[in-house]
């Protein structure tokens, strides 16, 4: 997490320190009565002897260039923070997490539906600029996997509201480990083998240091969330059913968001070649639509052995976590 981005922060974008609401209708008013007073002068240059030279006619500065405040589809125009209607707000819902546990699908899925506003990028902090816009009784999510595993983001999530809803994509801590190292070793082609970066010494002690080993402790990250928010303000949903059942699992997530079920089987098909649920139709297009490349790759193979060290050293962690949150996944 971005320390500098701000938590609950300042002002919105676009407006400085004691900026009313009103600074927007106002500010363009120097500008354009500067603007006028050169019009005059130039006028006034058609009578002959009055225009001054050219070196002394004043010329209005040039307006300090702002960024706009914009959340911007591609191909989109730019428009100013005053433009459009709905407001920024900070997310009502947050995708937590895992890495490599289904989040991305989940919020394809979810921006199916008329009442989800969610930003497309994984922002990992938080500013109410880069939100969309949303109407009253539309929702803001924002999806960044890092947090779960993120020590100091449950407070600064809690500072920004306290009653934000938590969603949280798991999968079977293995195979959530072997693919998030495919993924590293699509972008580092000479990355050390599985194995030695999951054990010590050959197949010795659980190399928890790793963060893809670190990740799949799924109990001891919920232990630091549970600090600052109670369980109820969770769902857990798992990355195998939005494989096999994502019409279901979507669903469930509805329902927590206190969302009529719009999104369901008849919007998904699965793909034979890609392993995974696609839509039939993306969000904006009539055209059927799979996540990118870098979804479903191929996993690189792993030893059996070192699968079932792996899958030893889990089960215990596993076992925690179904009795903290009352679900079991059945990865044991």
């Amino acid at each position: 997490m971005a320390g500098s981005g701000g938590l609950g922060g300042g002002a919105g974008c676009g407006q400085g320190a004691g900026a009313g609401p009103g600074a927007a209708l106002r500010a363009p008013r120097a500008p354009l009565l500067l603007a006028a007073l050169v019009l005059g002068a130039y006028c006034l240059c058609a009578l002959p002897g009055h225009c001054p030279p050219a070196s002394r006619v004043p010329m209005p500065a040039p307006a300090p260039a702002e960024p706009p405040c914009v959340a911007r589809r591609p191909g989109a125009p730019v428009l100013p923070v005053a433009s459009g209607p709905g407001h920024r707000r900070f997310p009502q819902a947050l995708i937590v997490g895992v890495k490599k546990g289904g989040t991305r699908a989940l919020l394809e899925f979810l921006r199916l539906h008329p009442d989800v506003r969610a930003l497309g990028s994984e922002p990992h902090f938080f500013d109410r600029s880069l939100m969309p816009r949303t109407l009253d009784g539309q929702i803001t999510i924002e999806k960044t996997p890092s947090y779960f595993v993120t020590l100091e983001a449950p407070r600064r999530i809690h500072s920004m509201s306290p009653d934000t809803k938590l969603i949280v994509v798991v999968r079977n801590p293995v195979t959530r480990a072997i693919s998030d190292y495919a993924q590293t070793l699509s972008k580092t082609p000479g990355l050390p083998s599985f194995r030695a970066l999951a054990f010590r010494h050959g197949l010795g002690p659980v190399d928890t240091a790793w963060s893809a080993v670190r990740i799949g402790l799924y109990a001891q990250h919920l232990d630091n969330w549970l600090r600052y928010f109670p369980l109820s303000h969770f769902l857990f949903v798992s990355g195998e059913r939005l494989v096999s059942d994502p019409a279901g699992e979507v669903g469930r997530v509805q329902d927590f968001l206190g969302l009529k079920r719009v999104v369901t089987d008849k919007h998904f098909y699965f793909n034979a070649t890609k392993g995974f649920p696609c839509l039939k139709k993306a969000q904006g297009s009539s055209r059927p639509r799979c996540l990118g490349k870098s979804k479903g790759r191929p996993h690189p193979r792993v030893p059996e052995a070192v699968v079932r060290r792996l899958r030893d050293f889990y089960q215990p962690f596993n076992r925690k976590f179904y009795q903290m949150i009352g679900q079991d996944f059945g990865w044991d």
